[in-house]
């Protein structure tokens, strides 16, 4: 493979371009998002429950989902860690991308009213509730070869072959699984780049809601975060619940925050046109 060498003028450039796009993009953000949803979780309306699961500490579940509809995740009996993964269910080719959720949003933090990307520039999810703001979309999730490195001797279930069994059900393979979004691990790097474990940025019962922006396949794993410093293995049960969201509203943060995300739900009226 051949690599061109950059002028120093050239990456002057680039990196100039890089910065007055960012400026512009972060010109056009919010200076400040909503507050952390409130704790406890307000209860779901029965109607409008489409499937409630429980998912326990090590194991794995995936369902359909609809555009329109929503998920709330709770971790209802104490801190637990939950990887999501999505696919597009009409074409399971275009998939969850945290790099370029990430990157056109301009942080690392997802928080309510932040939107979830696709690799094809669409809106997969609008996170709607959200009583954390502790989510990691940079470390993935844990494996076996991690778990046997942090709990030696015991026999313990991982991220990793967990997603593998959920594409495996659903007729993918081990390639079509994107990076994984963390929900309740807070992550945090400092100013050498290293990751670190805020535990005091998580509380016990956080929730959050993330609204369908498209039909999907969403898949979880509910096990420890590689950077979990509990040396024991015993993951809480968490509690799934799909349910049909409330329609948003004109001023809907999640469609305005960002014109990245703007773009994005255009994106997604050209698919559906």
């Amino acid at each position: 493979m051949m690599h061109v060498r950059r002028s120093p003028e050239e990456i002057a450039a680039n990196r100039q371009r890089y910065e007055e796009h960012q400026k512009k993009g972060l010109e056009f953000a919010p200076k400040a998002l909503p507050a952390p949803s409130p704790l406890p979780a307000p209860a779901i309306d029965a109607a409008a429950i489409v499937h409630q699961e429980t998912i326990p500490g090590g194991w794995y579940w995936s369902t359909a989902l609809k555009r329109g509809e929503a998920l709330r995740i709770d971790q209802g009996e104490g801190g637990s860690t939950v990887a999501l993964v999505a696919w597009n269910s009409g074409d399971t080719s275009e998939r969850l991308n945290l790099v370029d959720t990430v990157k056109v949003q301009w942080t690392t933090g997802l928080g309510k009213g932040r939107v979830i990307f696709s690799d094809m520039g669409r809106v997969m999810f609008s996170l709607i509730e959200d009583s954390s703001g502790a989510h990691d979309c940079l470390m993935g999730g844990s494996t076996a070869a991690s778990n046997a490195a942090k709990y030696p001797g015991v026999k313990t279930r991982n991220t990793r072959d967990n997603l593998v069994l959920v594409a495996g059900k659903l007729g993918l393979e081990r390639r079509d699984i994107p990076a994984i979004l963390n929900l309740f691990a807070p992550v945090r790097v400092d100013d050498d780049g290293c990751f670190h474990w805020r535990g005091k940025l998580s509380n016990s019962g956080d929730y959050a809601e993330l609204r369908a922006e498209m039909d999907m396949i969403v898949g979880f794993s509910n096990c420890p975060h590689p950077l979990d410093p509990d040396p024991v293995y015993a993951p809480k049960p968490v509690i799934v619940t799909r349910f049909r969201a409330p329609a948003p509203t004109v001023d809907d943060l999640s469609h305005s925050a960002t014109a990245e995300a703007l773009r994005g739900f255009e994106n997604n009226a050209a698919m559906l046109a």
